[in-house]
């Protein structure tokens, strides 16, 4: 048994199921050989990515895993390393390796030291025997410390060669689950307890942990708004009468207003990150503040009480705290009421944009369309970059857990397609939609033929308005003159060429016929791509709220 045989029998030992690739990688070929599925991407970025997303749904269960080539194929896929590194999404990377007597020398690209500010853990395997400790490692980075991208480059001249005898086996780590001081649960048990106006800010760290349950628990027994970052979005329910819906550059007005209002802030499984990609709040409050990774504490914002450890553990400490020091039963503040009377104030003012019926269609039109045809218990949906995430991340209603991916503290174009098809690969028994514009196609838009040839059916709305509609007025010569901004397609009949079906919409009434169409060529096992013509909506425009 060689090097890349004994790292594919460690990757099934260890659940892998799948391998997003682009050829060439030997270990493509031994994951094969012991029933690791390996699906072609059509660029080394969209297997990254969806690695990515098969990472970001499965509750830190399951990791996704990529196999890329070395030189180009490494070059290729920092885009999507730094996507997961920005989210702290654990994956495990496997990029082939140049000859050890060729490491340093110019240009050769070692992804080990090329990558170091982008990943979480890299390692470069030497000798054959250090595999099983290489490996350990590279499974302990996932599930404990730092989430992100994981490296372990593979030279081919040294996994060419065979395992010693002497070995040692292979032992697979556990994942350790730190909580936090029994003392300071109580203080930020009585300060958000005692609080004239709390908030609870949830991110990401509440899905990976699997905490949705405790955290409805906590905020039912305080009666506590709930807002949700981005990466956070589906970790409270919408619906629920609690809940202040989501934030990245755009957010609702109550978001803003109890992001503006609140004296104590309890934010759960954040990093708190200061980015153009999220919502911010004024100094002077009382920050209460939980994450997997202390470093995260105090690096962008003033805390006043420090909760380092995994949100889960640390929502069900808080939630004892709060049963025996502040209240037994959920509390009555009557914040509900002022919560659905301010969300009904800033859904009368967006409605015309939702149930605009004109042609082309708006896209908030596209998103009112999808809250009404979607089951947000079945769907997994997402954004891609620019106006479509700022419009969807306020407006599109995300029920259950995983029901919406939000990302984006970096912010690639295309990202959509590869992350729904991880993602699929993850929940297969769910309606998994990604909405885009056309500038988002023309990074990724060929993986709609991956998603097609190995029955992965995802269904792909593009928003197709000829242009780039988050950058209207940067350039005006430009537009005007050259048409800088402009582009065009057919999008339909494109992903009728490469086996998908392909749908035109051109009218507000086509619109829910085609979502139902899609759903049902999804459950069929067909791909699906529709192809909206929408108008140049800015979704800066009528208002920002940030």
């Amino acid at each position: 048994m060689n090097g890349f045989e004994y790292i594919a029998r460690i990757l099934r030992q260890e659940g892998t199921e799948w391998l997003p690739c682009y050829l060439s990688n030997p270990v493509i070929e031994e994951a094969a050989k012991v029933g690791i599925r390996p699906v072609a991407f059509r660029h080394e970025r969209g297997a990254v990515m969806a690695a990515d997303g098969y990472s970001r749904v499965s509750d830190g269960s399951r990791f996704g895993v990529v196999a890329v080539q070395a030189q180009a194929g490494a070059e290729n896929s920092a885009g999507g390393l730094a996507q997961a590194n920005a989210d702290n999404v654990p994956i495990l990377v496997l990029p082939g390796g140049n000859p050890l007597d060729r490491i340093l020398v110019r240009p050769n690209y070692v992804a080990a030291r090329s990558w170091e500010t982008i990943v979480a853990s890299a390692q470069l395997v030497t000798r054959t025997d250090q595999l099983p400790d290489v490996m350990r490692r590279a499974f302990h980075a996932l599930r404990n410390g730092r989430r992100g991208p994981v490296v372990v480059e593979m030279p081919q001249d040294v996994c060419d060669e065979p395992m010693p005898d002497q070995a040692a086996e292979y032992s697979s780590p556990v994942t350790s689950r730190a909580r936090p001081a029994a003392s300071d649960i109580r203080d930020a048990a009585a300060a958000i307890g005692n609080a004239r106006c709390p908030l609870i800010w949830a991110g990401g760290g509440v899905l990976s942990a699997g905490a949705t349950g405790e955290l409805r628990e906590l905020a039912e027994l305080l009666d506590v708004p709930v807002y949700t970052t981005m990466a956070g979005k589906s970790a409270f329910d919408e619906r629920h009468p609690l809940s202040l819906g989501a934030g990245g550059m755009n957010t609702t007005l109550l978001a803003r207003r109890w992001l503006d209002e609140c004296d104590v802030l309890l934010a759960v499984g954040t990093s708190l990150t200061d980015t153009p990609y999220g919502q911010g709040f004024a100094p002077g409050k009382t920050v209460i503040h939980n994450v997997h990774n202390v470093e995260e504490i105090n690096k962008d914002v003033t805390c006043s009480i420090g909760l380092a450890g995994d949100a889960r553990l640390t929502l069900i400490d808080l939630i004892e705290a709060v049963r025996s020091d502040v209240a037994e039963e959920p509390r009555d503040t009557g914040v509900r009421g002022r919560i659905a009377a301010i969300k009904g104030e800033w859904l009368a003012r967006w409605r015309p944009y939702l149930e605009d019926d004109g042609a082309p269609l708006s896209p908030y039109r596209v998103i009112g369309e999808l809250n009404r045809c979607l089951d947000p218990e079945a769907s997994i949906v997402t954004h891609d970059a620019g106006a479509p995430r700022d419009q969807m991340v306020p407006f599109y209603v995300s029920g259950s857990p995983h029901g919406y991916v939000g990302w984006g503290k970096t912010t690639h174009l295309g990202f959509s397609i590869p992350l729904m098809i991880g993602a699929k690969q993850a929940m297969p028994e769910r309606f998994c939609l990604n909405m885009m514009g056309d500038a988002a196609f023309g990074m990724s838009g060929l993986d709609i033929e991956t998603s097609a040839r190995a029955s992965i059916p995802i269904t792909t709305v593009v928003l197709n308005n000829g242009g780039m509609a988050t950058y209207p007025g940067g350039f005006p010569t430009a537009r005007e003159t050259f048409g800088v901004s402009h582009m065009q397609g057919d999008y339909a009949a494109l992903a009728r060429a490469m086996g998908a079906e392909g749908i035109r919409v051109e009218r507000p009434a086509e619109l829910g016929p085609a979502l139902s169409e899609a759903r049902r060529r999804n459950a069929e096992g067909s791909t699906v791509l529709i192809d909206i013509e929408t108008r140049f909506e800015n979704s800066r425009a009528p208002e920002k709220f940030a």
